[in-house]
């Protein structure tokens, strides 16, 4: 169904969905009516998220005594390590796949954290490995949604309110508290995960820019209704303020037969993002290319901007082209899907990822620089290229796993070391 935050209603079953009302006194079936907010009740109603369910079992039934479980790998903000050095420009190669088997679970990996899922603010980036599904085993997260970017492989999310599958150069968002099962299509799978602990993602305001481009809600795909009637013994593991914690349940708790709201899951094809840009001279600040915003308290701040780099046209006269030299009050972790980036032509392979913490400068390497500066200005396509970044108001702290598992490039700072000085006092050329 297509469609950014719309008002959907499917049905698995004909005449499962009630009409004009929320909660008959029978729902049809046998079924039970079930809410799931996605926000305060009494948030506004532009900003009010629930979804109605209507399901063979009550979420009661899925839920049982839980026990604490450790997910040494998966960590959460507030995760400051005083042995680890989070202040200085990162950059690595991709995680290697492991040959252990892995699920979505066991297989991640976090890189950063920001901010306190107790206070709901800030985020998580991870890196997943998947070699092997989940088998009657489901998740869900109480502290976060989380936006999923592959990078390699095919993965299927079955999902309480229907079943995206997903691929490289696509993303997916799963909300807060929907339960759900991930298989792999196609493996080994590799990819990126920022776990968003505050306000949900939307569509960034586009400002004089008007209706059109960047990222349109009709791109947007939301699953139709899909149902599990299976009994079976299943564990359900939770996600609540850090934490894990797994119980037993005898049946799939997929069970959701016809819904309507519009808190669900959806799924974004990057390919068709239409990037924006200047078409005389200088360039505008990379905030052009967000492709989704997830607010804080402070207007105009994002918690967290999605924002991707893909192919675009360059055309832009007596103009150095690729990103400038920078510091930002923002934190920046930038993961490549696919190609080459622009500003590092270099060492910044496809799975691998960099991190520009707040305040910290960065910038083109010599190689990038030199060639911008002297470069022949005809319009120049930028092609087989894909890259994304994660941005937060937060500093961005590492995990251990980052800083001594995870493959660092001990030498991409000397990315600067030969920039030369080029001043000489004399006026250059206009």
């Amino acid at each position: 169904m297509p469609g950014f935050g719309n008002d959907f209603e499917t049905e698995a079953l004909p005449g499962a969905l009630p009409q004009g009302m929320n909660s008959p006194q029978k729902c049809a079936y046998g079924l039970y009516g079930e809410q799931l907010s996605g926000t305060a009740f009494t948030a506004p109603s532009h900003q009010n998220e629930r979804t109605w369910c209507y399901r063979i079992r009550p979420s009661v039934k899925h839920t049982g005594r839980f026990a604490r479980i450790d997910l040494p790998y998966w960590k959460s903000a507030p995760h400051v390590l005083p042995e680890v050095t989070s202040l200085g420009q990162y950059r690595w190669d991709p995680v290697p796949h492991s040959q252990e088997p892995l699920d979505w679970l066991t297989g991640m990996r976090t890189m950063t954290t920001a901010g306190d899922v107790n206070t709901q603010t800030g985020m998580a980036s991870h890196v997943y490995l998947v070699t092997q599904s989940m088998t009657d085993a489901y998740f869900y997260s109480a502290d976060s949604e989380l936006l999923v970017v592959p990078q390699e492989g095919r993965l299927r999310f079955c999902t309480e309110l229907g079943v995206i599958d997903l691929a490289p150069r696509e993303i997916a968002i799963i909300p807060r508290g929907l339960v759900y099962r991930v298989e792999l299509l196609e493996g080994p799978a590799r990819g990126f995960v920022c776990e968003n602990y505050g306000q949900k993602f939307h569509l960034p305001s586009r400002g004089p820019i008007g209706a059109n481009c960047m990222a349109n809600p009709r791109d947007f795909k939301t699953p139709v209704a899909a149902f599990e009637d299976r009994e079976t013994p299943s564990t359900v593991t939770v996600k609540w303020c850090g934490q894990f914690h797994r119980c037993e349940i005898g049946h799939s708790p997929l069970d959701v037969v016809a819904w309507h709201g519009n808190y669900a899951p959806v799924k974004y094809d990057l390919t068709t993002y239409c990037p924006v840009g200047a078409i005389l001279f200088d360039h505008p600040d990379p905030s052009i290319f967000t492709v989704l915003t997830a607010p804080s308290g402070v207007e105009g701040t994002a918690n967290i901007d999605f924002v991707l780099f893909r192919d675009r046209w360059m055309v832009a006269e007596n103009t150095f082209r690729p990103p400038w030299y920078h510091k930002n009050v923002m934190s920046e972790l930038m993961g490549n899907i696919h190609g080459q980036y622009d500003a590092k032509p270099q060492g910044f392979a496809p799975g691998g990822m960099s991190l520009h913490n707040m305040m910290l400068p960065h910038g083109p390497d010599r190689e990038a620089f030199e060639g911008a500066s002297n470069a022949d200005l005809v319009p120049h396509k930028l092609e087989d290229t894909m890259s994304f970044m994660f941005e937060t108001r937060f500093p961005q702290h590492l995990t251990e796993f980052a800083a001594r598992e995870a493959p660092l490039q001990d030498d991409y700072l000397d990315c600067w070391t030969s920039l030369e000085k080029k001043f000489d006092g004399t006026p250059g050329e206009k």
